[in-house]
């Protein structure tokens, strides 16, 4: 079984992870808003003396904070809503989605071959639980998450599924307004009903069964309130009852258990089990991608406290396992940085001597891994954006490249473990749609098993896709793909939209989403920039733009934009830039390094203001990234990376276009909020900048349909008006306020 824990605690898709706006009145009257009052509050930061005129919004309960707010929501709503060719847009997207009779997604297969899923079809908000015995199976409804919302003014939508290893029991986990509050429902599935409990403040549950079916393991927050800086602190790991009251639940592991463990109070606890090797594995999960994991025989579950042993610490630098009965397989960069795979005893680890099962390729990257009982299945990524496929017997030294159906960009693998011969692959590319196939060793080929229904876009027949490398400041060179139709002419006049991200090693890797390409088939030019920070190019890729190296990132989005210019294929005032969550950091810092480079910048949900961040729920996780204040070197280089900080008065500014979710536990509103609110007080360029925040959404995820095609709506026409788009230029404008 693949152990595959790590919380990262960012987004893993684009378009659909952004929030949108509901109105808190009618926006056709709204007025624009004064600017937000400057209040400096001075404070030393290792020894520099920081300025923050905004620091009052940082409490969201304040009236004038609140009111301000929803003054903002309703004057941008006013404006976006008015830009030409931004409903053609909503209705090309709806026109998309009709084409597909269902979407399936969150896929879990059971060891008896249950199929347990999501599935949206065009007259579904949200996907809907349903189950089938194999790929051929009869499917049945299970849970409808809008049934759980009749009786409220909240839309919940399932976050997770955990069925038993027999597919007789699944815990479903809901929560409401993209909050990501999770409460944990258990189903009999053969009775096709909830069993009384609702276990709440299960945001990082995860549950895990244990062998008897009627009892799981689960992380739990403690009680507190929705923007308490404490929120996620000292959370806690139960054993649950199916059928018992939750508040009975035994604490298993937790700073408070285990202190010998010396568990932060930010840190994230969870246990699973393994049937396979009938273990318990115990995790200490923070952004770090360098595993602490202890571990224990299940018998030990019935004392009074589990003696765990080290398994993994995070000097061993494994980012990734597997397990079989009595061996470990370990993913990790230990000098090898595109990484490799090990193998060493599982109950008398020796990891400086673990024998090389799949060694570093000094040209790719290993990317994934999977155990059969055929052997290993693996990933090699080129520059993240060519993926290979390959198959290694286990009494084999060499390994053996599997002929893909297509050229693929993205691979995602999956497997039942080592005791099964089943492996499935979904892939996709730029321009080509998501399918799965199960590869048969037997006949050496690859069975088409899409449960999703096929769908025809002949929009996208003509699309060209070019895949770059384009020296950054220190000569490095920088992945850069450029997406548009074919025929388009150099000529300086390209619309052009920026895609990057650039943290917790975390790859852009080419996805196929119509409503986001609708930015090429208007005729512009999709960018994604690659940059450092990401995983693309391997563990020094990621460390290359984290911390005191973070400025390597923006630096990797300007000169991607330069590129494009100096080969004329627009121009600064064609060219828009756009991330959400961390992503935050690199537009925001390119913007106010390089505000002449730009017509637009979009951080969506942005983290704004990093050197603050560890004073908001979601901060003291996240400093293995981006620093902490308390290390001298540290602080410094989350001043020099914070893009609120980097805002200067009396500059041309380009136009913006800021949101925040204001049950974000992510990236807390104040963040993106005090950035607009400088923004808008200190550019001088007469551009928008729009600021608004939903009061119905978090960080995007779990939003409705209709939702998510609003808000790329939104991020997309606000776009297109600013880099010169003809449809998209209202009458009589300039492109300012």
């Amino acid at each position: 079984m693949k152990k595959a824990f790590s919380l990262f605690l960012i987004l893993s898709l684009f378009w659909n992870a952004y929030p949108q706006i509901t109105r808190a009145d009618d926006a056709s009257t709204a007025k624009k808003p004064l600017n937000a009052p400057a209040k400096i509050v001075e404070e030393s930061y290792c020894g520099k003396k920081i300025a923050d005129p905004y620091r009052y919004m940082e409490n969201l309960e304040d009236p004038f904070v609140r009111q301000w707010l929803i003054a903002q929501a309703e004057y941008a709503r006013s404006i976006i809503e008015k830009i030409p060719g931004r409903t053609s847009l909503i209705e090309k997207m709806q026109d998309f989605d009709s084409r597909k009779a269902a979407k399936v997604y969150n896929l879990v297969i059971t060891d008896n071959d249950w199929y347990f899923y999501l599935k949206r079809t065009p007259a579904d908000e949200t996907g809907k639980l349903y189950y089938r015995k194999g790929f051929q199976g009869t499917e049945s409804l299970l849970f409808d998450p809008s049934d759980f919302s009749k009786n409220s003014q909240k839309k919940y939508a399932v976050s997770n599924i955990s069925p038993t290893d027999d597919g007789s029991k699944v815990a479903v986990s809901v929560a409401a307004d993209g909050s990501e509050d999770d409460i944990v429902l258990i189903m009999d599935v053969k009775a096709g009903r909830f069993y009384p409990e609702k276990i709440d403040r299960c945001r990082f549950a995860s549950p895990s069964w244990l062998p008897d079916g009627r009892t799981f393991l689960y992380n739990r927050l403690q009680k507190s309130g929705k923007h308490d800086t404490d929120i996620q602190k000292n959370s806690k790991v139960y054993l649950h009852e199916v059928g018992s009251d939750p508040s009975l639940d035994r604490e298993i592991f937790s700073r408070a258990t285990n202190p010998e463990m010396n568990i932060k109070p930010e840190d994230i606890p969870s246990v699973h089990y393994d049937k396979d090797s009938k273990h318990l594995y115990a995790f200490v999960h923070n952004v770090d991608r360098r595993l602490t994991v202890f571990y224990a025989p299940v018998s030990e579950l019935g004392m009074e406290k589990i003696s765990w042993k080290p398994l993994l610490k995070p000097e061993n630098n494994i980012h990734d396992f597997a397990v079989t009965e009595k061996d470990l397989y370990l993913y990790t960069p230990e000098k090898a940085p595109n990484f490799k795979v090990l193998k060493t005893s599982l109950f008398h680890p020796d990891i400086d001597h673990a024998e090389t099962v799949i060694p570093e390729n000094p040209d790719a990257v290993l990317t994934s891994f999977n155990l059969t009982s055929n052997g290993i299945y693996y990933t090699l990524s080129k520059n993240g954006v060519e993926v290979e496929f390959f198959h290694k017997k286990f009494n084999r030294k060499k390994a053996k490249k599997l002929q893909l159906p297509f050229p693929a960009g993205t691979i995602h693998l999956s497997t039942k473990g080592f005791k099964f011969p089943d492996v499935w692959v979904v892939i996709s590319g730029w321009s080509s749609d998501y399918k799965r196939y199960r590869y048969d060793e037997a006949s050496k080929s690859f069975v088409y098993e899409t449960l999703s229904s096929a769908a025809e876009y002949p929009e996208y027949d003509d699309l060209v896709v070019q895949e770059i490398m384009v020296p950054s400041h220190d000569g490095v060179k920088v992945p850069l793909s450029l997406i548009y139709k074919k025929g388009l002419n150099k000529n300086s006049r390209n619309p052009v939209l920026f895609y990057g991200y650039g943290a917790y090693g975390k790859s852009l890797r080419p996805f196929f989403n119509p409503p986001f390409l609708l930015w090429a088939y208007k005729g512009g030019i999709l960018a994604v920039a690659h940059v450092r920070g990401g995983g693309e190019m391997g563990d020094a890729w990621h460390k290359a733009g984290m911390k005191t190296t973070k400025f390597n990132t923006w630096q990797d989005l300007i000169s991607c934009a330069e590129y494009v210019i100096d080969k004329k294929y627009t121009a600064p005032s064609h060219i828009a830039i756009n991330s959400a969550s961390a992503g935050g950091i690199l537009v925001g810092k390119a913007m106010t390094e390089r505000p002449d480079l730009f017509a637009a910048v979009i951080p969506q949900v942005g983290a704004m203001n990093p050197l603050r961040g560890e004073e908001t729920p979601n901060g003291p996780v996240n400093t293995p990234e981006f620093g902490t204040v308390n290390d001298p070197v540290e602080c410094r280089a989350l001043i020099a990376m914070d893009p609120y900080l980097s805002i200067r008065k009396g500059v041309t500014y380009p136009a913006a276009l800021v949101t925040a979710g204001i049950n974000d536990p992510r990236v807390i509103a104040w963040q993106p909020a005090k950035f607009a609110a400088h923004l808008q007080a200190a550019s001088v360029s007469g551009k928008p900048v729009l600021f608004y925040t939903d009061f119905q959404s978090g960080h995007g995820i779990g939003n409705t349909k209709t939702k998510q095609f609003e808000t790329l709506a939104d991020v997309l026409s606000f776009a297109f008006w600013q880099t010169g788009h003809p449809e998209f230029q209202p009458e009589h404008s300039s492109r300012e306020n």
